[in-house]
Parts: C-alpha cells; structure tokens; sequence
C-alpha cells in the first residue's frame, strides 16, 4: 500500500473571482465579496479553507487589507463606501479568530476617510495629547476645526 500523500489545496490568495480594484468603488465592491464570506462562509475568499459563516479569521482581515492598499488605490483617500463595507463586515462577524488585526484595519480605514488634510493629523495629536478637556469636548473640538480647515481649504 503506497504511503499518503498531502492534498494541497487551493488557497485564499486566488483573486481571480475577486475584482482587482482599480479604483476606490471597484475596492469597495471587493469588500462587499469580503462580507458575503465573512456572512455564508462561501466564495471566492473562502476557497481552499475551512471557513466557518459569521466568522472573521485573519486571511479575511488580509483579503482586506490587500484590497484597501491595492496599486491601483493606494493613493487615494479611502471612500465612504469602502468603510461601510468595513462596518458591515464588522457587523456580520459573530466570531473573531484574526489577533485585532481587522478592528484595527477599520480603525485606520475611518481615520483615512475623514482626514481631510496634514492638518488633522497635528489637531488629533494635540487633542489627544492635551488632559485639560473631556474625551466628548475633544472630539467636538476636533470636529468644528476639521470642519473649519476643510472649509479654508487646508
């Protein structure tokens, strides 16, 4: 009797039922084929591995983070579409087994879509910084001069 050989199989980083982003909707497409994964526990992300429905595991966390800094975007502020598509993964996922690695993908997805400028980054900075005022005073602080930097056009 011949010895057992590995099966291997195929793995997650096929991409080609999974559109390359060329542009911020076409990644916010992407992710929502992410979600559908993440949901049903079938699809393209999910070939060639066990994926439990409703649970987020670190490949989908990488499927993310591949679509979000794909060649074709990586320039470009991320869109509103794109973190809705992150919230409803965020949503969807009952069971997490990715180390964080998605909450804080999400996080920095957001922080990139309302920063309006270089601005922001010194004002956050210093509201986070400063001890003196309430998390909620800062963050309406934060907002009314990010609305006014924006509005100048800084």
């Amino acid at each position: 009797m011949p010895a057992p050989t590995a099966k291997t199989t195929e793995t997650s980083t096929d991409t080609s039922d999974v559109p390359q982003p060329s542009c911020r909707k076409t990644a916010a497409h992407a992710l929502t084929i992410v979600r559908d994964g993440v949901i049903t526990g079938e699809g393209p992300t999910t070939k060639g591995r066990i994926h439990f429905s409703r649970a987020l595991d670190a490949d989908d966390a990488a499927w993310c983070a591949r679509i979000l800094t794909a060649e074709a975007v990586v320039d470009q502020p991320v869109c509103r579409a794109e973190v809705e598509a992150l919230f409803e993964i965020h949503d969807a996922a009952a069971e997490r087994t990715d180390g964080g690695r998605f909450d804080d993908l999400l996080a920095k997805a957001v922080a990139h879509q309302t920063q309006p400028s270089t601005y922001y980054n010194a004002l956050l900075e210093h509201c986070i910084d400063s001890t003196s005022k309430s998390a909620t005073a800062k963050y309406q602080a934060l907002a009314a001069t990010a609305a006014r930097a924006k509005l100048a056009g800084k």
